[in-house]
């Protein structure tokens, strides 16, 4: 008998939209749900997670599987040692990675899967803790975890309700929730997180002025008394536009840029004090604000530098050309 090929009529602009809209409109309800069936067994799963001397070991098959790799990743990168480890491969020599002082989050949807036999076996024989992460809580994963984390039962938004599609989303916002509360448990700050950031475009944005700014012997600093002709020898020496002046305690009183020598520009100005041109109370900044904070402070105040300072004394001094070659500007 001859195959016949059926064809649904493709959707139209409009259709697609509401379609795809409704999938997302359903996903958050889920969402809603998960986090209102947060109770007691969230908060004991943190606990375990934080007090963990070891790692926190996530695994998962299939979708889950893609997911549980998400988890260990965002708990690695908020300071919470964690690592993926497959249950295919943990029963092939991979459980050896698995050690007392871990803990193990092990995510399947249905809680049945057999590939998750002896992993789940592995922790009980070693009573290692084991947190289930499940839409079951009558599944065998369930009852043998120390923490089952049971899902709300919400459909599938796959047109067939078979695909993972809601259940992976709230799997995926589960494990930010625990991330979260763990990193708020333990009071994680924008530096430590800088720590495992160096790279890329967040380890830019989290870079501290203290990083990059220029310090000791390139720093352009005169004294209130020096003369003019002294004061442009050093700008022209430091190639920053500017020069701070300080007194006789070394503390910074003011600044001469290329703006204040244009305006002042007469025969007698190299003969004159720097204090007499020196723009007094500059725009300055603490050695230890985030460099994103101190590019908002230079073009909010339409400056090219801004002087660093510490109890009132410069430490340093940070060009906009400093920024740029940082790729934070």
């Amino acid at each position: 008998m001859a195959k016949t090929n059926l064809k649904l009529k493709p959707m139209d602009d409009t259709e697609i939209l509401h379609a795809s809209a409704d999938v997302l409109f359903a996903e958050s309800e889920a969402l809603k749900a998960l986090g209102n069936s947060l109770n007691g067994s969230f908060v004991k799963a943190v606990g375990l997670m934080q007090t963990c001397m070891g790692r926190v070991i996530v695994a998962g098959m299939g979708k889950s599987g893609h997911v549980a790799r998400k988890i260990a990743a965002t708990l690695a990168s908020t300071g919470t040692p964690a690592y993926f480890v497959h249950p295919g491969e943990a029963s092939h020599g991979d459980l050896g990675m698995i050690v007392n002082e871990d803990v193990v989050m092990v995510l399947s949807n249905s809680g049945e899967a057999s590939e998750l036999t002896d992993m789940i076996h592995y922790t009980r024989r070693f009573s290692i803790p084991l947190i289930a992460m499940t839409s079951n809580a009558e599944s065998t994963l369930a009852k043998a975890s120390d923490v089952a984390l049971v899902l709300p039962k919400m459909p599938e938004v796959c047109p067939m309700g078979l695909a993972p599609t809601t259940s992976t989303t709230m799997m995926l916002a589960l494990g930010d929730a625990l991330a979260v509360a763990i990193m708020n448990n333990k009071g994680f700050t924008v530096e430590d997180f800088r720590n495992f950031h160096p790279g890329g475009k967040l380890g830019k944005k989290l870079m501290r002025v203290h990083d990059i700014m220029r310090k000791g012997a390139e720093m352009p600093l005169v004294g209130e008394n020096d003369a003019m002709a002294d004061v442009l020898l050093v700008m022209t020496q430091k190639s920053l536009g500017c020069a701070g002046i300080v007194d006789a305690d070394g503390a910074l009183i003011g600044i001469i840029t290329d703006g204040d020598l244009r305006r002042h520009m007469d025969g007698n100005l190299t003969s004159r004090k720097a204090s007499e041109i020196m723009t007094r109370n500059p725009n300055t900044v603490a050695a230890t604000i985030l460099a994103a904070e101190a590019l908002k402070i230079i073009n909010d105040k339409k400056r090219t530098q801004l002087f660093v300072v510490e109890n009132g004394k410069p430490v340093g001094v940070l060009h906009i050309h400093d920024l740029l070659r940082a790729g934070v500007a």
